[in-house]
């Protein structure tokens, strides 16, 4: 049994992970802005007594994130899964920037998820953990495309941020991968995504329970596709 850490668990990809994690038998720390409006968190909560436990958590706060540190002191977690995340408003042009979305979406997308790592690191080395970031097709450079230019950035900005804490936690031997969920039909996603949450999420676990030194650094689709972003 494998003690997983989900930030952003009350919907869409984090709540299909926490799902899919405690029906296989591992220990699920989820962790939502507002534990209590996540009914739907709960109620996978509830159906899965002693397997989910439910922490607030804001990835921005940084008073919240060193809150959830102190709460789990002393704790192994096998797989910190950074997946919080927003997309931000239509204004994503460089001709016509919302700068104010443009700035928080780099805090949740790139800059939260190594402030929940390092906050967090000490867990996952008492486990001799996995670290992962999700990250999007659309930060590849060779998607070219001009439009929501916030997201695509902080997407790419976090691929490089996790590329580099994985350099430095090579000594240690703990891996770290970007992974691309697709294009999914979540609240995020949409109703027009081609690809089912429950479908992405399998994926992607395979991916994490593939996860070693040899493939620590990478960005990987959640079907196993290396990309050269």
């Amino acid at each position: 049994m494998a003690v997983i850490l989900v930030t952003g668990a009350n919907r869409g990809i984090g709540l299909e992970f926490t799902r899919q994690f405690a029906a296989r038998g591992d220990r699920v720390i989820a962790t939502a802005r507002e534990p209590e409006a996540a009914r739907e968190l709960r109620a996978l909560a509830a159906a899965h007594p002693g397997a989910i436990e439910i922490h607030a958590l804001d990835v921005v706060d940084g008073a919240s994130v060193a809150s959830l540190a102190r709460a789990l002191a002393g704790r192994g977690v096998d797989v910190l899964i950074n997946n919080s995340g927003v997309y931000g408003p239509d204004r994503q042009s460089t001709v016509d920037m919302d700068f104010d979305a443009f700035a928080e979406i780099l805090a949740v997308n790139t800059i939260a998820p190594l402030r929940v790592t390092q906050a967090l690191l000490a867990n996952v080395r008492a486990a001799r953990g996995k670290i992962v970031a999700i990250s999007s097709r659309v930060s590849l450079f060779a998607e070219a495309g001009s439009d929501d230019i916030a997201y695509r950035v902080s997407k790419t900005a976090l691929n490089r941020v996790f590329q580099a804490l994985a350099k430095d936690l090579m000594p240690e031997g703990l891996p770290v991968l970007m992974l691309t969920p697709g294009w999914v039909r979540t609240d995020m996603g949409g109703p027009e995504a081609p690809l089912a949450v429950d479908d992405s999420v399998r994926g992607m676990i395979a991916q994490i329970d593939a996860l070693d030194m040899t493939r620590s650094g990478q960005l990987r689709s959640m079907r196993g596709e290396l990309l050269p972003w």
